[in-house]
Parts: C-alpha cells; sequence; structure tokens
C-alpha cells in the first residue's frame, strides 16, 4: 500500500514525498481507513509559560506528557465521546511504528514489535518515540509525517531501543522536544525536528555517567520535566553476578543547556541518611536500585516523586543486612536541588522483585471533610499508598505486620512489612489453598497436587531453595507475582469524582533460589528458574479473574466496583459448559480516562491466538498475553459500553486529544504478527 508523507529532510525544508511505498511487514492497513493527503497544521510559534504541564489536567484539549500531565492521571475532561455515541467510532487512520524515511535508509531495519510508546500531542503536532526510539511529528489529525528526527551517522545510527516517550517544554518561541534514546538525552526544535544546538554538545548530552566496567546506560522511560529541569531514570539488569555493582542514580539536567544540575544517589553513600539501614556498610557496595519505571512531579510545591527499586541481588540479601533504604521506596526530592525531602519504604529488604513498577499518581481529594494534595504509589503486590504528597504523612494508617522469615542460611528477613489499612488491597494476594480454582472438584484436586511442590503461604512468604530433588519442593510460589498486581502500566484517576481505576493481573510466580557457583559469583545464593506456574490442564492455578479492572472511592479509600478485562480461557474443554462468564486476560494494558467513559484494551498477543488462552498452552507462557479487543467502560458501574475487535492487542497506552474541534481516541497496537502501528478513532 501507499502513505502519504511529509519529512523534514536534513536541509529542514518541508517537501512532500508523495506516495511512498512501504514494505508489507510496516504496516497492515484496509483501503478505506487509510489516511488523505491533508494540509500540515500552521507550525507557527506561540508564547507559553515554562512547564506548561498541569499536575491533573492537560489543557484545551491537549495530551501535554505520556500520561496526560506531571501528575500522571491519565485523564482528559473531553466529553465529545460518551455512552450515547460511542458505538459510532471509527477508524480515521494509521500510522506505522517507523516511518517509510527509515525504512528507504535501511530497507533491512528491524524494530520492535512492543511498540509501547504514547504520542504527546501540542500545538495542533503530536510527537512520538518510533519504534527505533527517534521521534517522527506527524498531523493529529491525520497520520500525515510533518518531520522525522535525524539519526546520527545516518544509517549507522538507525538501529536503537523504543521508549515509552517524550517530553515537551517551551519559553516564548522556543519549543522543544527532550528525549532519551540511547545513552543520550535529546533536545529537538518541536517545530522542525533539528537539534537545539545550545543543549549539551550539538544538541545532546551523554548520559552513560556510571565508572568504566559498569553495565551501559540504558532505560525506557520519559523524561520528567518541572522547574527547568529534566530528570532522567535508568533500567538495569534483573541478573546480578557479584553483590558488587554500581547505583542506578536518578540524574537531573538544566533543560536549556543540558548542564548535570543534581544527582540522587538511590543507595546512600557516606554521611547521607539511610546508611545505617546496610549493616555493616554494605551500602558501599551494594548496586542497582534504579527508577526503571517513571516520575512525576508537583510543579506547584516543586517536587519530584521517585518509585525506587529492588537493589542487588533481588531475591537475596544476606549480603546487605537491614532494611536497605531506598530500595524499594517512594522518595520524594526537590526538583531543584535533588535533596530528599521525605521518603517511604514499600517493602524492607527487598526480596520479592517487589519495585514501586508505576509512576506515583498526584490527586486532590477530600477525606474526612478536608482537602487533601496526595499521591498514590501502587505496587506489585496490588497495595495502593496514599500520602500527603508535601509532607509523606500517610492519609490512612500503614500497619507494621509480622510476615513469614526465611530459613535461607545469611538471610535475615525483615520481621514486619508495611500493610496499608485502606484501600484494601486490588488484587489477590497469598499462595494459599483459598486462592487455589475449585471450578470442578477434579480441577482443585490437581490444583492441590501442584500446589504441594512449593513452598506456600501468605503474602512476602520469602523465596526458598529450589531442591535437588525431585520430590523436594521447587522454591516458593508468590502471589501477586513479581510483575503484579499492578505495573508499569499504572491507573488513571478522575479529577472530579475521585475514583481512581487500576487495571491488574493474578499471576503467579516461583521464587527459587539456588547457591552461586563460586566460580561464577561472590553472591551465596542466586536466582534459580524464576518462572511462572501453571494449573492443572494449561489452566491457571488460582482463581480469577486474571486480568481485571477495580474503581476506588479516593475519597473514602472504600472500593466501588471491580470487573474483569477480557474474557479469558472460558473455552478450555473443561469450562466451557460452566457458563462461567468472563474470566479477564492478563495482558497488563494502559488504561485512558476521560470525562465519560474508561478506555481499555487487553495488553499483548505475542503468544495469543484469537484472544483466549489455549488449551494447550502452559500458563508461564500466557501470563502477560492479552487479546485483540478495545473497549469503552461506564466509569459508574464498570459495563462495558462499547468494544471492537483490533488486528492485535494494544501495546501502548491510549490518550485522547482534541483536533480541530474532533476528539480522537489514539493507541497503539502490535504484536509479532502484526506489525505495530498507530490507530486513531474518531466519530463520523
Amino acid at each position: 500500500m501507499s502513505w502519504p508523507t511529509t519529512i523534514t529532510k536534513p536541509s529542514h525544508i518541508l517537501r512532500t514525498l508523495a506516495l511512498l511505498t512501504l514494505p508489507a511487514l510496516l504496516i497492515s492497513c484496509s483501503p478505506e481507513s487509510e489516511p488523505a493527503p491533508a494540509a500540515a497544521p500552521e507550525l507557527t510559534a506561540t508564547t507559553m509559560q515554562v512547564a506548561e504541564s498541569e499536575n491533573t489536567a492537560s489543557p484545551e484539549g491537549e495530551w501535554g506528557a505520556y500520561a496526560a500531565n506531571n501528575g500522571n492521571t491519565k485523564y482528559t475532561d473531553l466529553d465529545q465521546i460518551d455512552a450515547s455515541n460511542v458505538a459510532g467510532l471509527e477508524v480515521a487512520w494509521r500510522r506505522p511504528a517507523l516511518d517509510s524515511y527509515y525504512s528507504e535508509m535501511n530497507p533491512a531495519q528491524r524494530y520492535t514489535s512492543n511498540w509501547i510508546s504514547a504520542p504527546v500531542v501540542k500545538n495542533g503536532i503530536a510527537y512520538v518515540p518510533n519504534g527505533v526510539g527517534l521521534v517522527e511529528a506527524f498531523n493529529p489529525g491525520t497520520g500525515e509525517t510533518l518531520w522525522v528526527q535525524e539519526p546520527v551517522n545516518g544509517a549507522e545510527g538507525l538501529p536503537g531501543a523504543n521508549t515509552r516517550g517524550v517530553a515537551y517544554w517551551s519559553e516564548g518561541a522556543d519549543r522543544r522536544i527532550l528525549l532519551q534514546r540511547g545513552t543520550f538525552l535529546y533536545a529537538l526544535n518541536a517545530d522542525t525536528g533539528q537539534a537545539v544546538t545550545s543543549f549539551g554538545i550539538d544538541g545532546r548530552v551523554d548520559l552513560d555517567l556510571m565508572p568504566e566496567g559498569s553495565e551501559l546506560f540504558r532505560w525506557g522511560g520519559v523524561p520528567m520535566i518541572v522547574r527547568d529541569v529534566v530528570v532522567i531514570g535508568q533500567s538495569m539488569s534483573d541478573t546480578f553476578s557479584d553483590k558488587e555493582a554500581f547505583r542506578g542514580d536518578v540524574h537531573a539536567f538544566d533543560v536549556r543547556t543540558g548542564e548535570l544540575r543534581w544527582t540522587y544517589n538511590t543507595i546512600p553513600q557516606e554521611g547521607q541518611f539511610g546508611t545505617a539501614s546496610w549493616q555493616d556498610r554494605s551500602w558501599s557496595y551494594t548496586g542497582h536500585s534504579p527508577v526503571w519505571a517513571l516520575f512525576s512531579a508537583d510543579e506547584e510545591l516543586g517536587l519530584v516523586y521517585m518509585p525506587i527499586s529492588s537493589s542487588t541481588n533481588d531475591m537475596y540479601g544476606g549480603h546487605r543486612i537491614g532494611d536497605n533504604l531506598f530500595s524499594q521506596s517512594l522518595v520524594a526530592v526537590d526538583a531543584e536541588t535533588g535533596d530528599r525531602v521525605w521518603h517511604y519504604q514499600t517493602v524492607h529488604h527487598g526480596l520479592w522483585d517487589y519495585d514501586p513498577p508505576a509512576a506515583p499518581i498526584l490527586m486532590d481529594i477530600t477525606v474526612d471533610g478536608e482537602p487533601v494534595k496526595a499521591v498514590t504509589q501502587l505496587t506489585k503486590q496490588a497495595f495502593a499508598f496514599v500520602f500527603n504528597r508535601e509532607t509523606g504523612e500517610p492519609i490512612w494508617e500503614i500497619e507494621e505486620r509480622a510476615v513469614p522469615q526465611s530459613d535461607v542460611p545469611g538471610e535475615v528477613t525483615s520481621a514486619t512489612q508495611p500493610f496499608p489499612t485502606r484501600p484494601a488491597p486490588y488484587d489477590r494476594q497469598g499462595a494459599t489453598v483459598d486462592n487455589l480454582i475449585d471450578f470442578t472438584p477434579e480441577l482443585r484436586a490437581e490444583a492441590l497436587e501442584i500446589f504441594n511442590n512449593y513452598v506456600t503461604g501468605p503474602l512476602f512468604t520469602p523465596p526458598s531453595i529450589r531442591s535437588d530433588d525431585p520430590n523436594g519442593t521447587q522454591g516458593t510460589i508468590q502471589l501477586p507475582g513479581s510483575q503484579g498486581g499492578a505495573d508499569v502500566q499504572g491507573a488513571a484517576f478522575d479529577p472530579e469524582t475521585g475514583y481512581l481505576y487500576i487495571p491488574s493481573i493474578t499471576s503467579p510466580f516461583v521464587a527459587d533460589i539456588v547457591p552461586g557457583d563460586p566460580e561464577v559469583t561472590n553472591l551465596s545464593y542466586v536466582k534459580g528458574a524464576r518462572r511462572w506456574i501453571a494449573g492443572p490442564r494449561g489452566l491457571p492455578l488460582f482463581k480469577p479473574p486474571y486480568g481485571r479492572i477495580t474503581a476506588i472511592d479516593m475519597n473514602t479509600g472504600e472500593h466501588i466496583w471491580m470487573a474483569p478485562n477480557g474474557d479469558g480461557p472460558i473455552d478450555h474443554p473443561d469450562l466451557v459448559d460452566l457458563d462461567l462468564g468472563q474470566l479477564g486476560l492478563p495482558g497488563r494494558p494502559s488504561p485512558l480516562l476521560t470525562k465519560t467513559l474508561l478506555f481499555l484494551g487487553e495488553g499483548l498477543t505475542n503468544q495469543r491466538p484469537g484472544g483466549r488462552i489455549p488449551a494447550d498452552m502452559p500458563v508461564e507462557i500466557a501470563t502477560n498475553s492479552g487479546g485483540p479487543m478495545f473497549r469503552a467502560y461506564s466509569k459508574e458501574s464498570g459495563e462495558i459500553v462499547w468494544e471492537t475487535e483490533l488486528e492485535a492487542g494494544t501495546s501502548g497506552p491510549p490518550i485522547s486529544y482534541l483536533h480541530e474541534g474532533e476528539q480522537f481516541i489514539l493507541v497503539a497496537i502490535g504484536d509479532r504478527q502484526y506489525s505495530p502501528e498507530l490507530v486513531a478513532f474518531k466519530l463520523p
């Protein structure tokens, strides 16, 4: 098929490349949904204030940041599409994950099938990292290309990794797109895609600030701009060969010049608060604890909220005895200085890979008649921790409760872990007999037989040594598993009602460890198979829903409704005659909330033919596999208002914006069989 494209060439002169032919690999699209050529939007500079992003709303129908705003609410107050007309939504246009400009540059160029990006829409232009992490600007009304980012070193610089999004900043006529790609932070002119040469060296800053010999910098997140600084996290390997490693520090750079403004040590160093939580000076050699997820920020308070993840080794901690601040903590820092203002550790001495995986969500709520500026951190263990975002005080009591202790030699488990008293957990917790499937007595008995091969117990039952004896225990079943509960997909918050909508999955994980081989590691124990566990006959081991949505009134902490998301294994031969209703799919989709509706897909479909989990597919493969349906739910009841079947599951978060008076819904889809693309919906 052909694709109308307008590209800014290296000379920065806009010209039309008429009807460039795209390889079949790049896109599949029916002729009736193909966008028609259209005039590009007027690219005039507009005087704006610095840091336009608000905490909880995107102005004038724009989508100003990856999750709508710096508060990560995923909310827009647009209401043109509502329950009365949503059934009339039509595909307006489609756009591939890689513009033809790049495929012509290198016809053999490969890119991800898991396109996790979401565009930013500002001043009538949309910006998105493409399948190799370069920025493409396009007309949000037609999908037509306006400009593409030139790779450094031409075709040699084309290979790269996809990231989640870009950040937008402006001051007067100076309008910039900030993105991280590989080991660099780039600043681009938002109108032309040219490098802002006054930023760093020729428009980019080197982010590889770790010492020689440590792992190379990488990240898949989104730069956070607040108070004229741009804050950057990083991703680090979950495979640890030694107890010594480098920290995943957070860095902030001047948004105008690219100068390094501050660094926050995610593991405290000599003389810093928190070293007492690391016995025998283990802070001096323990590493990792990066912010691999996403930041939030409050422009008015000047605070950045950082969900810091686990330290080396994430399933054994005999070499780092203590609570291990700031591992698995929410930390608020001063945006201008990087100084810690407050913190809360959601897991002490982490052994479960229970990183806080999602961006903290800023919300203004009313509790017991008093207005509260709050921030909520969702966790893999299915808790919502709610704090006063200025002081860090819990909004509702968080209890330290006794938890099971480890019998692994050298391990010293924390005696207690924090449990919020409200809201109640939003997903199933604990590998217990009561949580096993009971669709039929036979399936229950077979599930129990599998269950008895493992160490089991309530939430925070520690990892255990996998036996060499086939009749011995094979590790600890952990529920929720290390991908949630909630995860990086986060949740959506309605500032008008105070309702929070949380997608989550019920998916167990085997937390097994084995003795470390002294020939290759100085760790006493390392992770074992670290696998997902199937139940009987290819069914899940625990009760449904396997993917769900939970609505919580954050003014009271009370659950309002819960609904399965997706059909799940209802076509399994042992279930097909039981009339069970929807069982949910564990696809980890991201939500979109408008003034009128909640939109949610079913997540990735890489392992899932036809939208169901086949009877012969082990659940350790099916975990994190969703389906092709995209739905609108009632915000009040959780009932499905509209659904459509897409060619593949949703991979990126949906967004909504207004363009020339029309509301659009836009979402990235794709899998290993269907080349990733953006699909835009609007009313006729």
